[in-house]
């Protein structure tokens, strides 16, 4: 039997397709091609791959650089809803990080992805906590809000938790 060699590999959300494809191209030029799920030998968990015997090796990996497989991009959203906005920054300091987590903790509790940008090793850049433009409005609001409240409204819902037993262990 002659040694198989692994020509394309991809655990993508298509990749079933994606090595059906390669595997068929493969083929169109005469190139015998094996499709294999991650139930055979050595194949990762999740993926897909075609091989091809060691000799047709070099042949395959140069077709398939020159055929590119076509990306279903059609739902590809082009408006500029999802660019990410600052919502909150701090600047250096001993307690940005920690107030940044702690923004970033209301929004995710409010329903509003975020991303956070800092270096914990370098705490003297600033932190940003960033949403996406159509969430930015609400975003503020919320932080505004929890900021009017203070921490007496932290303490309060604190004494509250722990007086209906919701804050005991």
């Amino acid at each position: 039997m002659q040694t198989q060699v692994t020509v394309f590999r991809s655990a993508d959300a298509n990749a079933q397709e994606d090595a059906e494809a390669v595997r068929e191209m493969l083929a169109d030029q005469g190139v015998a091609a094996s499709l294999l799920d991650d139930r055979a030998p050595g194949v990762p968990s999740g993926a897909w791959e075609v091989r091809v015997a060691a000799t047709d090796s070099a042949r395959a990996e140069a077709l398939i650089a020159a055929t590119p497989l076509e990306d279903d991009l059609s739902e590809v959203d082009a408006s500029h809803d999802l660019d990410l906005v600052t919502v909150f920054r701090r600047g250096a300091g001993s307690t940005s990080e920690m107030e940044a987590l702690a923004v970033r903790n209301l929004l995710e509790a409010n329903g509003i992805s975020t991303v956070l940008v800092g270096d914990a090793p370098l705490p003297n850049l600033a932190e940003e906590v960033r949403v996406a433009s159509d969430c930015a409005e609400e975003a503020r609001r919320l932080i505004a809000e929890a900021l009017a409240s203070g921490p007496q409204a932290a303490e309060a819902a604190e004494a509250a938790g722990e007086a209906d037993g919701a804050g005991r262990l």
